[in-house]
């Protein structure tokens, strides 16, 4: 950045007090537009030194305001300095705004960014979930370590943002980070809904993210067979805690409940239903949704084998589960020992339930749809397209009407 910058202190001899002392301004000049301050400090006019920009005396009011005026410049400098490094748009005016606190305050992503998300934590439990918040924090961060990367600075004013600034963000998320497409996109997402409130307040009159686009790739979901579950549910460990994390895993397997409903779930969430069979009667924490989901024999084997967990039982839990984080890495180890490789995370619990225990045995996908707490049924036929045995079954009637013989023209002849 190439402009001109001065200060300047000056007397105002036209502002007379009646003891004849005069005040002193000071003035910003910045590519040749100016700005004055008023230092609230006056001098008799014979006292002043414009030279060197100071009240002449050795009395102790001189020694003040000559000490007062000293720290004033010293802040302009201090404020242009940081204005320099945040990359700031200066002039002047905002150089003045920024000393006298006035004025209208430059808006910054990362402050924005921070402003919402303390916003979201105050509604946790109303609007939004505790991972939701997790992962705008993780924006935020990764927004943090582009900015300093690219610009070496702080923080940025949201006006700059635009499309090389979006672009390179998924650029350095999936390079710098080594951040898989969707995960970014999902970044970038989180970004845009931000810059969207922007927008509503006015903060920024043209949209970053017009022409920008990311578009979310479909992705296989990894999911058990009948065997390889099996294998899981009769595999005997010396280690207590696979055993445990085992069975976690297998009772999602069969509810189809995602980690944090597991989690979460109580004796509460456990009804009779309308079949006089005993239901899991819970709402998503996700989004909310109704997920009614009756208990097959083998959710209530685990059910049971754990009902008098002291660990459950002082937490007000219905089952003993440990963290994701803990969960996700036994079941590297239960898988390793089982022979699957299939990346399993307690997630695959849920795509099994899905696709393996319900879809591949004809349960209707509307169902299907219901138990899974889904919003819209297009989510679950994304299951419905990975399953090679559901689409033979549906094509057995096709086959056989396909595969009666056809008499040959000779054998019409002879007929």
């Amino acid at each position: 950045m190439n402009q001109t910058f001065s200060l300047l202190f000056f007397i105002v001899n036209s502002k007379v007090r009646p003891d004849g002392a005069v005040p002193i301004y000071f003035r910003i000049t910045i590519d040749g537009k100016r700005s004055e301050i008023a230092s609230k400090r006056y001098v008799i006019p014979n006292r002043w030194n414009a030279v060197g920009q100071k009240v002449n005396g050795n009395t102790e009011d001189v020694k003040s305001i000559n000490s007062f005026l000293k720290t004033l410049e010293k802040k302009a400098y201090q404020a242009y300095k940081e204005m320099m490094d945040d990359d700031e748009r200066i002039t002047s005016e905002t150089l003045k705004n920024k000393l006298t606190g006035t004025g209208t305050t430059e808006k910054r992503l990362l402050e924005i960014v921070q402003y919402h998300n303390d916003c979201m934590e105050k509604l946790i439990g109303k609007d939004f979930s505790k991972p939701t918040l997790t992962k705008y924090n993780t924006t935020k961060s990764h927004l943090q370590d582009f900015i300093k990367w690219k610009f070496k600075i702080s923080d940025i004013n949201i006006n700059r943002l635009n499309f090389e600034f979006l672009s390179d963000f998924e650029f350095y998320l999936k390079t710098k980070k080594n951040i898989g497409h969707n995960t970014t996109a999902k970044y970038i997402s989180n970004t845009r809904k931000i810059i969207n409130e922007c927008l509503d307040k006015g903060w920024l009159k043209v949209d970053p993210f017009r022409g920008f686009k990311i578009k979310v790739l479909e992705t296989t979901p990894i999911f058990l067979t009948e065997q390889e579950l099996e294998k899981i549910e009769t595999k005997e460990f010396s280690i207590k805690r696979l055993s445990l994390v085992r069975d976690m895993f297998v009772f999602s397997c069969y509810t189809g409940l995602a980690f944090i409903d597991v989690f979460n779930l109580t004796r509460d969430q456990i009804s009779i239903g309308i079949d006089g069979r005993k239901w899991v009667i819970t709402n998503r924490q996700k989004n909310d949704n109704p997920s009614h989901i009756p208990l097959l024999p083998p959710a209530m084997s685990i059910i049971e084998k754990y009902a008098d967990d002291p660990k459950a039982l002082s937490k007000g839990r219905l089952l003993p589960i440990l963290s994701n984080q803990k969960m996700n890495a036994y079941l590297k180890e239960i898988s390793d020992l089982c022979g699957i490789n299939k990346g399993l995370t307690f997630h695959c619990a849920r795509h099994t339930f899905a696709t393996t225990l319900t879809l591949n045995n004809d349960v209707p996908i509307e169902s299907v749809s219901k138990m899974l707490g889904h919003k819209k049924i297009q989510t679950t036929q994304h299951y419905a397209k990975v399953l090679d045995k559901k689409v033979s079954n549906d094509m057995v009637a096709l086959f056989s009407k396909y595969s009666i013989t056809k008499p040959s023209e000779n054998e019409k002849a002879i007929g």
